[in-house]
């Protein structure tokens, strides 16, 4: 087995930025406005922050890019913003769209066990 640690993966800076912007705008919107569930809000302050991720929790990001991603793209085709598309916020939280190809590459690194 040996004594081999493994590294956990932090967030790419271009995420980092997406999510620390998403938390800035969240907080000038009014609270009718304000995309994101807890998750997604701690989601986005652990990328913000810089902090190791699972893999676990790489595939929840991985899983709720997924499942938003279609939503996202038909909002940014109507010219939403994070002001005024929730779905775009909410995907900004998790650090989309920078965050996306990072995640795959760190879901196979972890899995091989690099």
């Amino acid at each position: 087995m040996g004594n081999k640690r493994r590294i956990m993966p932090v967030a790419p800076s271009s995420a980092k930025q997406t999510a620390r912007k998403a938390l800035e705008t969240r907080k000038k919107l009014p609270m009718s406005k304000r995309a994101g569930t807890g998750v997604g809000l701690a989601r986005a302050n652990q990328i913000a922050k810089g902090e190791n991720m699972s893999l676990s929790t790489l595939k929840r990001i991985k899983s709720f890019i997924a499942r938003h991603e279609p939503n996202y793209k038909r909002a940014r085709r109507q010219g939403k913003t994070m002001e005024d598309g929730g779905v775009i916020l909410a995907m900004a939280l998790w650090g989309y769209p920078g965050i996306k190809s990072w995640v795959d590459q760190q879901i196979s690194k972890l899995e091989k066990g690099e």
